[in-house]
């Protein structure tokens, strides 16, 4: 009878432990890593980093917009440039120094400015960039610099031992935006499709308003592990922030 006890003991010590582990590892607290007047770093788990620029707009003002780095073995990929070239030459440099990384691609997810506005810094250190066939076409009709390689719906990259999903899900903040997914730490870059918590429904210039809801709704079955939600502008979250998008946009 002792011995079971013992057993019992030892074995509901080890799962305290085991579970303490795990909530700590799940409890990782976003820092900035790094930050200047035109560029903020923030980590938001061990290998997903945001990056937040700025943007100056006639309707909406000095606009924060926000991208996402990926890492694992000392390679990076990058969903949606800063808002210029200038910018992404920071980014970039902080990739490479602080980090260490290779830049293996970089992915805007549309083809507004606030995600490829700074495509051209890329283009000329040789990295490979990648877009929805959509977005090039639309980039092309608009004369905004173009990404160099286009994906039919998907696309999946290798990120050192990890991979990135960018996926087309259906039209909503513009007919070409693609969301981008790091299974490794279910963290999903929601770009201009998702909305942050009480926002508004911003521009909407470009927008299939109809289809909106319908779009995160599918995102939403697609990832139903998902941890991290990153929206194109303002604060990331959780799940929350894909049911928030789904009724504003729903059609009443």
């Amino acid at each position: 009878m002792k011995v079971a006890i013992k057993i019992l003991l030892i074995t509901l010590f080890t799962v305290s432990i085991l579970n303490c582990r795990a909530q700590q590892k799940d409890a990782f607290k976003a820092k900035v890593v790094y930050k200047s007047d035109n560029l903020i770093v923030t980590q938001i788990s061990e290998n997903a980093f945001e990056h937040t620029s700025f943007l100056q707009t006639q309707d909406f003002g000095n606009v924060p917009c926000n991208g996402l780095i990926v890492r694992n073995s000392q390679e990076a990929i990058v969903f949606d440039t800063p808002t210029n070239d200038k910018i992404s030459e920071e980014l970039i440099k902080w990739i490479k120094q602080s980090l260490h990384c290779r830049i293996n691609a970089i992915i805007p997810t549309h083809f507004h400015h606030d995600c490829l506005g700074g495509l051209k810094a890329f283009d000329d250190q040789g990295i490979p960039s990648y877009a929805y066939v959509k977005t090039i076409e639309l980039a092309k009709e608009n004369n905004f610099i173009t990404p160099k390689n286009s994906f039919p719906d998907s696309l999946i990259l290798k990120v050192g031992h990890e991979t990135v999903i960018a996926k087309f899900f259906g039209e909503g903040h513009t007919r070409d935006n693609i969301v981008g997914y790091f299974p490794g730490e279910n963290v999903l870059f929601g770009g201009c499709l998702i909305k942050e918590l009480n926002a508004g429904k911003g521009f909407l210039g470009d927008a299939n308003v109809a289809a909106w809801s319908g779009t995160v709704e599918k995102v939403k079955d697609h990832y139903p592990d998902v941890k991290i939600i990153v929206p194109g502008h303002g604060e990331y979250g959780n799940k929350a922030l894909l049911d928030y998008t789904i009724n504003l946009f729903r059609v009443k």
